[in-house]
This record gives structure tokens, sequence and C-alpha cells, in this order.
């Protein structure tokens, strides 16, 4: 078999299993390519390069069995390799962490935040930083900046700082356990939040796949704004005076909305249009 029909193989057998995605891949083609590239040891852009290989018999049984698991455990793809890429940048994921997909990642690589920060940006927190793959591209981004990246959970923070590790960022990344903003006096110019936002009637209706992950970095309560009140209700004392906010909600703009009718966000552009991510301003948290 060639790399294309393994990759041809495992799409088909995704596809007709009725697997989830949306953790790196968005349809069973690019799940089978990631899964299979993996599998028989080649990067995960070499599909092109590589496409008309023949595989040898190991590896093609090391591909089958890979998407078998997938499959079987409905697990996402990266618990199963180990590995999820942002930005092109690897970050090590386990079960401990959600799988990391934020939108804000674009933001950071793309310069779309860059107006609302100056040279008196010195300080920025990630918080729910999971696998930290969020404070280390800010860390990326803005070489001239300290990062927090801080989250709740003692099992996240494990993982990530594996990933600060990585990347040879532990001067500039510190990592803290902090309930909110418990632990986190700041003041900060920056701050990147990926919160759980999902509501109540949406975890309800997870697919598999998001069920393996921790519930605590998805469940945002019955309209997925918990963390956000007391976050935005607390988060004024944290900023500098040109402090902003880069809060991702997902798919939750109209609760977000409801919850908050007289905030004056400023709405970002992201691959999944612009209902995503949202800027505030000190001033607009504190009108």
């Amino acid at each position: 078999m060639t790399v294309q029909d393994l990759v041809e193989a495992g799409a088909q057998a995704l596809e007709g299993a009725g697997v989830a995605f949306g953790h790196g891949t968005s349809n069973a083609f690019d799940e089978a390519a990631w899964l299979v590239l993996w599998a028989i040891g080649l990067p995960l852009d070499a599909f092109d390069e590589h496409a008309g290989d023949e595989v040898d018999g190991e590896r093609v049984a090391r591909a089958k069995a890979l998407i078998e698991q997938r499959i079987a455990t409905r697990k996402p793809a990266a618990y199963l390799t180990g590995e999820a890429w942002l930005q092109g940048v690897p970050f090590f994921v386990d079960e401990r962490t959600i799988v990391p997909r934020s939108f804000i990642a674009e933001l950071l690589a793309d310069g779309s935040i860059d107006p609302w920060l100056s040279d008196r940006t010195t300080r920025v927190l990630d918080l729910c930083t999971g696998n930290g793959s969020l404070a280390v591209l800010a860390a990326m981004a803005y070489p001239d900046v300290t990062v927090d990246g801080s989250d709740i959970s003692a099992d996240a923070l494990a993982v990530a700082q594996q990933n600060v590790a990585r990347h040879g960022l532990q001067q500039r990344v510190r990592l803290v356990q902090s309930d909110g903003l418990a632990a986190l006096p700041g003041p900060y110019d920056l701050v990147l939040c990926n919160p759980p936002y999902v509501n109540s009637n949406s975890m309800a209706a997870l697919p598999a796949e998001y069920r393996a992950e921790p519930q605590l970095a998805l469940a945002g309560g019955d309209d997925g704004m918990d963390f956000v009140r007391a976050l935005l209700r607390d988060l004024p004392s944290r900023l500098s005076p040109d402090g902003v906010l880069v809060l991702e909600i997902g798919n939750e703009r109209e609760h977000f909305e409801r919850a908050f009718p007289q905030l004056e966000a400023v709405w970002l552009d992201t691959s999944a249009g612009a209902d995503q991510v949202l800027l505030l301003t000190r001033e607009a948290l504190t009108a």
C-alpha cells in the first residue's frame, strides 16, 4: 500500500464510523492523514511529498491499528499521538488538559491584537492556560514580555510545564495555580483567556470526543457565562490603565450579549468568523 492508499482507507473508516472532528482537523481525510503519518514516522506536513511511497507491512499494521483505536475509543487524535499543533508549533498534550485549539492563537500570529498594545506592554496573563500553548505562543509573539500561565488544575499545569520547557521559555513564562484571578494580583497589560464557556444544553449534546476532555475546562454553567461573569467582575483591578482582555467564547455570543448588554466589546476576525473572540479594554470594563 502507498501512503495515499492508507490515508484514503483510514478516512473511509473514520467517515463510516461517524467519529467527530474538531480537535485539530475538521474532516475525515485530514484526521486520517494525521494518524497515518504519525504512525509510520513521517512529518505531519509531508503527505504531498510522500503520498506515492510504498509502506511496508509493519507500518501498515501500525497505521491501521491507530485508526481502529481512534474509532474504538472515540478519543481525540491528539490524545493518541500525544501531540497537538497550533500555528505550526508542536505541543505535548494528554487527557489532563483539553486539546488546544484556541482561535486566540491566530490573533497572536497575525498581529490582530497589536493595535491595542504599546511599548508599555510588558506583563501578559494566559488565564485557563491548559497545556500552556497560548502562554508559549504569546511569549514567542512578544519577545520583550513576561507571561503568567494560570489554571485551577494542577494536572493541567504539569502538562504546561512540559511545553514551557520544550520551547525553552522557563525564564519568561511562569506557571501559577489559581482559581480564576484569586492568586493573580497583576497588574497585567494583556490578558488572554479561553475559559470554560459551553452552556449546559450544548454540554449534554457533546460528541464522545469532547466528553473525553476534562469537563472542568469546558462547562460554563446554564448559559456558559459562569466563569466569564466572575472574570469581568474581578479583572479591572488586575489590569494596568491601558490593559486589555482578549476573550474567547466560541459559539456563545448570544449568551454573552444577553449577560452583558451594556458592554462595548470589539469582535475580532478569526478563521471561524467575527463572533468567537472579543476584546475588552479596561475602560470598557469599568464604564
